[in-house]
């Protein structure tokens, strides 16, 4: 990307606006701090995608926590999960009798959650929930559905607010949809 020419021209439009982003955040924020008032809790972030919503989630929430973060990735060099997830990062934090939200950008197939939510019970947590910016409504299994969802959307790419193509447009303030023209036949991975 070297201007704002290229930037537009990459763009179909802006799907979510960065001020109903920001009041959806405050709202979820109050409901978590809400729901895990006087417990334990822990925030594990989903990299790279969560980062700009979880930091802005938790300088919202009022309550004490504690973050750790997971890489996972399941899109390989596409545009769409391949189904196989691949941990690149694990975490740190000791999970054993806490309550721990999993903080997603987008969840698309469930493949990539259903992976990471047999990995964390295993680490035996009080309680394992799931609070996505994002969902795309293509999950089969009510059992993934996540206790907290920002927006649901169509299906269409997006990017912005931390989610990217090929590691770009993460720094963008709204979710925009990117031109199918832009990722298609090439590299990328949308987290």
């Amino acid at each position: 990307m070297t201007n704002r020419t290229e930037l537009d021209e990459a763009l179909e439009g802006v799907l979510i606006s960065a001020e109903a982003i920001q009041a959806r955040v405050a709202e979820l924020a109050s409901e978590l701090t809400r729901d895990y008032a006087d417990k334990d809790l822990v925030l594990v972030g989903v990299l790279r995608g969560s980062v700009i919503f979880l930091a802005d989630l938790v300088r919202q929430m009022t309550l004490p926590l504690e973050m750790d973060f997971i890489t996972l990735s399941s899109y390989g060099n596409g545009v769409t999960s391949s189904g196989a997830v691949r941990q690149i990062q694990g975490l740190a934090t000791d999970l054993t009798g806490r309550d721990v939200v999993i903080v997603e950008d987008i969840v698309d197939t469930g493949h990539t959650l259903a992976h990471l939510l047999r990995t964390l019970r295993k680490r035996h947590p009080a309680s394992l929930s799931v609070c996505t910016l994002l969902a795309k409504g293509n999950v089969s299994d009510p059992a993934l559905a996540p206790a907290y969802v920002g927006f649901t959307i169509p299906q269409q790419f997006v990017v912005g607010y931390g989610l990217d193509y090929a590691q770009k447009y993460r720094n963008l303030p709204d979710i925009a949809i990117l031109k199918p023209e832009v990722y298609a036949g090439q590299d990328g991975e949308h987290e």
